[in-house]
């Protein structure tokens, strides 16, 4: 007899501030802060870990290492063990220079067919991801699974995981610390670190999901071996009368904590429960909300996180949501986005974006990668734009610093005034249709084209207010990517009865939390900024 999965919404508890901060970076117990002090001790004699100095930043920040901690309920030895397995994968598949360079038209086919980023955040500053598992047919998967990478990086595992392995540093490099530094999200002592998903699974038959359970199977797995507790929550939708037969062997993919974190939905449940924790604007129109979004489009950022970026046009746009980008952060205290990744065989990296010095960084390992981490010209006084606080003991005292950043310094710069690190002023993108360009040839060859709203439709730049620029400095944190399964635009329903097995929990009416305000809380667990000259170095 099949295993009945878990049904219904999360319980009421989930909504409590306790239980969402509950080993969070910012809010670890005095037993859970000297595991992460042996955690590190324990790294560095073995050489995967190099504390800060005065003259160097950690090798990895304390964010990172906390989600291992969590994954292994904070028992040093066990998180260790899975830490080094991950670097030693790190190293044989060369991440930092797959990321760097893999091939925009690679990664796109790849964003096709995996969970996707929709832009938006529920009321906790979490990145929600859409997963329509019924768009992956048999003909798509067979071409995508067949196609010869463009991409010059090699490595011991297939083609087709090394595309994958390229979303989830996406998430961890661009996403994650994109929706830590936003201000107004409660709790902004703790970086966000983890991703919700929606997983569609309507219309999909047996013959279906036997045919697809190795490519989910990948991303479960590998989010579980190498990515730990970067998952926040799964809600499955649509799921067909079937899906207990299948349960049985979709389980093994996780580990129990990842399990407990899966919450299959009836067609009631789903609008009541996802508007508990996001708002109608953020969620799907065919799941209740007003958000227009389904997959293959362009990721459509909320109110929040557009007014504090700047795009340098409306052809970058595309460029900066749906290609592998990363963040750097510039003299001036501001983080600038770098599209990277190559075109016809040839390196590209362009700065598309800047985020406002408003939005304070917190810093992910995601984002030092390697090229930055031994930066020979590195050194202190290239700090002095990015203040940090002093933290917990650690293996290595690491420097005192402010944790605010000066007034002066988050003043927004005149508008005719040129950023930082790019030849010329971010504006508002023109009507002008600019030139054709390998770029955009890149992406019109791409199956799914994301869908790009023109420049009448975009918003223009919001300069921050004077009451604005008085955010204090956020916490430093990693984070990485979703573990979804999913599919799409049809209505959703459990086991052909409607209902929930087990009738379940009624959903939380909403969470709990403070007001969102622009004012960042003082943390001890900040990093480093990453290396500005390297603005310079590409131009």
């Amino acid at each position: 007899m099949a295993e009945e999965p878990p049904t219904g919404p999360p319980p009421p508890s989930a909504s409590s501030e306790q239980s969402r901060l509950k080993g969070h970076l910012g809010h670890l117990t005095r037993e859970e802060e000297a595991a992460l002090n042996d955690f590190k001790k324990l790294s560095a004699e073995q050489g995967l870990y190099r504390p800060e100095t005065n003259t160097q930043r950690a090798s990895h920040d304390d964010g990172t290492l906390v989600r291992y901690l969590r994954a292994r309920k904070f028992v040093p030895q066990d998180a260790f063990a899975q830490f080094k397995d991950t670097e030693k994968w790190r190293k044989e598949n060369n991440l930092d220079a797959l990321y760097e360079r893999i091939d925009i038209q690679d990664y796109q086919e790849a964003r096709s067919v995996y969970p996707q980023w929709t832009g938006r955040r529920d009321r906790r500053g979490i990145p929600v991801y859409l997963y329509e598992v019924g768009k992956l047919d048999s003909k798509k998967m067979i071409a995508y699974s067949q196609a010869t990478s463009k991409s010059k990086i090699k490595g011991p595992s297939p083609s087709r995981m090394l595309r994958l392995f390229a979303l989830y540093e996406n998430l961890t490099r661009f996403v994650m610390p994109l929706c830590s530094s936003v201000p107004g999200r409660p709790n902004p002592e703790t970086p966000v670190d983890q991703s919700n998903n929606i997983v569609d699974i309507s219309r999909v038959g047996l013959k279906q999901f036997w045919n697809l359970r190795s490519h989910m199977q990948d991303a479960s797995q590998l989010a579980t071996a190498h990515y730990p507790e970067t998952l926040d929550r799964i809600f499955i939708i649509g799921a067909p009368s079937f899906f207990p037969t299948v349960w049985g062997w979709i389980k093994k993919w996780f580990d129990p904590i990842t399990t407990s974190k899966i919450f299959i939905l009836s067609q009631d449940q789903v609008k009541p429960t996802l508007s508990a924790f996001m708002d109608v604007s953020s969620i799907p129109k065919k799941y209740g909300g007003e958000l227009d979004f389904e997959c293959g489009m362009m990721p459509s950022l909320d109110p929040d996180l557009r007014k504090c970026l700047e795009i340098k046009d409306a052809r970058l746009e595309e460029l900066f949501l749906t290609g592998p980008t990363r963040w750097v952060d510039s003299e001036e205290g501001e983080m600038v986005a770098l599209s990277v990744g190559s075109i016809d065989g040839k390196p590209h990296k362009e700065a598309v974006a800047t985020l406002s010095s408003v939005a304070v960084r917190t810093a992910t390992g995601s984002s030092i990668f390697l090229s930055q981490r031994s930066h020979p010209n590195f050194s202190a006084t290239q700090l002095s734009s990015q203040p940090t606080s002093q933290p917990i003991s650690a293996p290595q005292s690491r420097p005192q610093s402010k944790g605010t950043i000066p007034q002066t310094q988050m003043q927004s710069p005149p508008s005719n005034a040129a950023q930082p690190g790019l030849q010329q002023p971010l504006q508002t993108p023109q009507i002008q249709q600019p030139p054709p360009d390998p770029v955009q040839a890149a992406f019109q060859q791409s199956p799914q084209t994301p869908q790009m709203q023109s420049p009448q439709q975009m918003p223009p730049p919001v300069v921050p207010s004077q009451h604005a620029a008085q955010a204090t400095v956020a916490p430093e944190s990693e984070s990485a990517l979703p573990n979804g399964l999913g599919v799409k635009n049809q209505p959703a329903s459990f086991d052909g009865s409607g209902e929930t097995q087990n009738g379940g929990a009624a959903p939380p009416k909403s969470i709990s939390m403070p007001p969102p305000q622009l004012q960042r809380a003082e943390t001890q667990y900040m990093t480093p900024a990453t290396e500005p000259s390297e603005l310079k170095n590409f131009q």
